[in-house]
């Protein structure tokens, strides 16, 4: 089956995270539905089938963001089977991605991260409201993704080198620093999760009530509760708390470069979208300090 070859390629030569191999496989499967009412195969489809697709996204209310990411995922499923000889030509070389209007990274304000932080009646004294306000502190604190929060185990903490090591995309890794305050959190939550005697011993740093890996779907729950005690904006993902750490870094006036590194984006290009919240917060400054504007 194309689909299934194409991800194990994904899975074991690209080394994806399981993460991304389901957004893969969730659009593929989208389409390959799609083509079958009309009793055509993914290896048979054409430029026009995938415009269809396309138009009936946009009528089932998708943002252009959101087809141009499904479409992204077709590409990458139809330069592979071309490559491997599947297919005679590639149908998608004839599409054109949407043009989508540009939105800024949503981010949490610094005042209300601290707010959040050191208000002691925002977590509990239990496990769960230990464990949860260290999600909140690594996430905002080192500004790693979810899948690399996930699976950062208690060795890649370097206590005396007040660092963490992330493997991010593809298998790449990159140190973090961490600040004291975080690195005391992340001390004592591994003490106290020895206390918990949970009957699984695992080695990652994250886990649920019960002692197992954490999951997804809980880190978006204890991110979307934490930032609404704080926030009324409608995104309150584990990426708008990575979003924030680097826009509070660039507002702090750090290099760029750094910024790019510390996130481990593979071009500057992925991180200069971070100059135009610093942009837009200037404009705001003006507006409100200046006496002609």
């Amino acid at each position: 089956m194309p689909i299934n070859d194409f991800l194990t390629y994904l899975q074991y030569e690209k080394r994806y995270s399981p993460h991304t191999l389901q957004s893969y496989r969730t659009d593929l499967l989208q389409f390959e539905q799609f083509l079958r009412k009309d009793n055509i195969q993914l290896k048979d489809a054409k430029a026009l089938h995938i415009k269809n697709f396309m138009v009936e996204l946009l009528q089932q209310g998708l943002l252009e963001t959101a087809v141009n990411r499904k479409l992204s995922s077709l590409k990458s499923l139809y330069k592979f089977l071309h490559r491997e000889g599947k297919i005679d030509t590639n149908p998608i070389a004839l599409v054109k991605t949407l043009k989508a209007p540009k939105k800024l990274p949503v981010f949490v304000e610094e005042l209300k991260m601290d707010a959040l932080l050191d208000n002691e009646h925002s977590f509990d004294d239990s496990f769960g409201g230990r464990r949860d306000k260290l999600v909140v502190e690594l996430l905002f604190g080192t500004g790693m993704r979810l899948a690399e929060l996930i699976n950062l185990k208690e060795t890649d903490v370097n206590i005396y080198d007040s660092s963490i090591k992330v493997l991010g995309k593809r298998s790449k890794e990159r140190i973090i620093p961490v600040h004291k305050v975080l690195l005391d959190e992340i001390k004592d939550f591994i003490v106290l999760k020895t206390l918990q005697n949970f009957d699984n011993k695992i080695p990652y740093l994250v886990v649920s009530n019960k002692g197992d890996q954490a999951y997804p779907n809980l880190i978006y729950r204890i991110v979307n509760s934490c930032l609404t005690l704080i926030s009324t904006q409608d995104k309150k993902s584990p990426h708008v708390l990575r979003h924030s750490f680097a826009t509070s870094l660039l507002n702090r006036g750090a290099d760029l470069n750094a910024i790019k590194e510390l996130l481990g984006h593979a071009s500057l290009a992925a991180t200069q979208v971070y100059t135009h919240n610093s942009v837009e917060r200037l404009k705001s400054i003006y507006k409100q300090a200046h006496p002609r504007a």
